[in-house]
């Protein structure tokens, strides 16, 4: 009976090791952004095996061209004996299989994308995001995934997955390695605990940041996540951050993270907080896409789009949460919050698409590019906007509800009531939340707010929290002269990059790529550009002289007007306690003013 026993428990060892996926990379001659790639997959019993690259990654609702970088495919079987395969698709290679055998595939990688955050290799680190490194199949996606790396001696391996080795990791499955990137190289590596949780944040590259400084901030900021959720979705935690030769950029990931800053933008003070506001954007979304997600999320098909109407609320409500983190911490002022407010305020009311589009069409509509002249005039931002549309709904719910319920708790509801790995959530799922929270159907504020395109009176939006807008020190608004585009120098004048639907400038026939090089005859040029308007008066009419398509011709632009000076977010003059009180429910802070704020 022991022996059965026995036997019994090795085969089932067996074939648990045997049902696992290896992958390895040898990163030791990096020079020329290449690394080879093997992996084995376990033996396979039928007719042929598809092994794929990823057509996107996550973070970026893309279609990506990842598998241009694959060269030198090669399949053998568990003998070494080479495998018959063809590719089907711009994603998939189909190895024939005579006969079950394991299925071992190498091929090279040429990785130089840094900017995409996907793959990049060279002579001082390589950072691997799975999804553009490691090929998968469908049938051993669910199946423990080891990754082990060859790498030069002087560097080090750091990832959210789980460490079994110096330079060897393991991973529950192909989901949780596609979502763990790794970062190896020469780098510097802090560690850190807050609450029961680890951390880890990995610096590469040479730049103005201070370290120690960045450590302590992110330590005070990530205590503050528990004002929003009830609970941690990780163990451990890693920020990866890059000081580069230009590439910017972040993505979140399930259990870290990739920041992307030109070298010397980590100061002054206003590059320091956009930095943490950054790092403070993908840290929350641990929980807002990667622990709960919407429905066409889940599962993740990465050979094609996965669409939803509610990536608004994933990108937009955490850029609408990310800097209340930083003010809770003591990291950012109240003032320097208001300012990023004001900022706001001053992109949505010159973003004509706003009038046009919803933050659930562009959603939907993420996957294709929305970028340049038509998109600002036709199209809105999931984050800017679905940042302004959670905005609403925060000071909504706490208006209904007399400071007792937020957007927090619509947040905190999701995660706990959604598994991102089982079930993603929708529109009614949301609706029913909020209405379980206030006890009203919130049916008529979504198709308002969300379905169609939203008019936002700012006034209104601000009063309730005691604040309002500013534009200097008078009630009266002083106003300048405005045309409605923008610019950039060019060979003969200045070439039009942008022209605002419904301006001045566009009600004139302008378009960009015009080259403006003369006003009322005067040649203008990158100084007298702005300088000649600001001159005049708003009704005044200028002859513009401009070159289009190599032709030169003139039109009569009469100036509109906008505000001389930029919006500012300040406290009202005399605050009501009600004022008070629920903008210490929105924040968690206190009033500006009070004795509690100077403390």
């Amino acid at each position: 009976m022991k022996k059965t026993l026995l036997a019994m428990s090795m085969m089932a060892a067996f074939a648990a090791q045997a049902s696992e996926v290896e992958y390895r990379i040898d990163l030791t001659h990096p020079e020329h952004h290449t690394g080879d790639v093997s992996m084995t997959f376990p033996e396979t019993k039928a007719d042929h095996l598809d092994v794929k690259m990823a057509a996107w990654r996550t973070g970026l609702y893309h279609i990506l061209d990842l598998a241009s970088g694959v060269r030198e495919f090669v399949a053998t079987d568990d003998d070494g004996n080479p495998l018959r395969w063809e590719k089907v698709d711009k994603s998939t290679w189909r190895i024939y299989l005579p006969e079950a055998t394991e299925v071992n595939v190498s091929y090279q990688l040429y990785a130089n994308e840094l900017g995409r955050r996907s793959r990049h290799i060279d002579d001082s680190h390589a950072y691997l995001d799975a999804s553009a490194v490691f090929m998968y199949t469908d049938q051993y996606r669910q199946e423990e995934a080891n990754v082990t790396l060859e790498v030069p001696p002087s560097w080090r391996s750091v990832s959210g997955l789980e460490r079994t080795g110096e330079h060897a990791f393991s991973a529950e499955n192909w989901d949780v390695l596609v979502d763990s990137p790794i970062e190896t190289g020469i780098n510097k590596v802090f560690d850190f605990e807050q609450g029961e949780q680890d951390y880890q944040v990995v610096f590469w590259g040479h730049g103005n940041y201070d370290a120690e400084q960045t450590v302590a901030d992110l330590k005070k900021m990530v205590a503050q996540a528990s004002t929003i959720w009830e609970g941690y979705p990780f163990e451990r935690y890693v920020f990866m951050i890059h000081a580069t030769d230009g590439a910017g950029g972040a993505t979140e990931h399930k259990n870290s993270t990739v920041i992307q800053r030109p070298r010397f933008s980590f100061a002054p003070h206003d590059e320091y907080l956009s930095f943490l506001s950054t790092a403070s954007h993908e840290f929350i979304h641990t929980w807002n896409v990667k622990a709960y997600r919407a429905d066409g999320l889940v599962p993740y098909d990465y050979q094609k789009e996965n669409y939803t109407d509610l990536l608004w609320m994933h990108e937009g409500s955490t850029s609408y949460f990310q800097d209340h983190l930083l003010l809770r911490a003591d990291i950012m002022k109240p003032t320097e919050y208001f300012d990023h407010l004001a900022s706001a305020i001053q992109r949505h009311k010159h973003k004509p698409g706003a009038e046009v589009m919803s933050v659930a069409e562009a959603s939907f509509e993420s996957w294709i590019d929305q970028y340049g002249d038509r998109a600002r005039n036709y199209s809105v931002n999931i984050y800017s906007e679905g940042a302004i549309v959670s905005w609403m709904l925060d000071i909504a719910l706490l208006q209904e509800t007399d400071g007792k319920v937020s957007y927090r708790d619509v947040h905190n509801a999701l995660y706990q009531r959604f598994d991102a790995d089982k079930e993603g959530f929708n529109d009614a799922d949301v609706l029913a939340i909020l209405k379980d929270l206030t006890g009203k159907s919130w049916q008529t504020w979504w198709q308002q707010h969300v379905m169609q395109p939203v008019d936002v009176d700012f006034t209104k939006l601000l009063e309730p929290v005691g604040l309002k807008l500013s534009y200097g020190n008078s009630d009266d608004v002083e106003m300048r002269a405005w045309a409605g585009w923008s610019a950039k120098p060019a060979d003969n004048g200045m070439q039009l990059t942008l022209v605002e639907r419904n301006s001045p400038a566009w009600d004139a026939g302008f378009t960009p790529d015009d080259i403006i090089v003369a006003f009322n005859g005067i040649r203008v040029d990158d100084k007298r550009f702005k300088a000649a308007l600001k001159e005049m008066q708003p009704g005044d009419e200028v002859t513009v002289t401009y070159f289009r398509r190599d032709q030169l011709a003139e039109k009569t632009l009469t100036l509109g007007k906008i505000p001389k000076n930029d919006a500012k977010v300040v406290p009202v003059d005399e605050p009501t306690a009600a004022q008070k009180a629920l903008f210490e429910q929105w924040l968690l802070i206190p009033y500006p003013g009070s004795e509690d704020s100077d403390k």
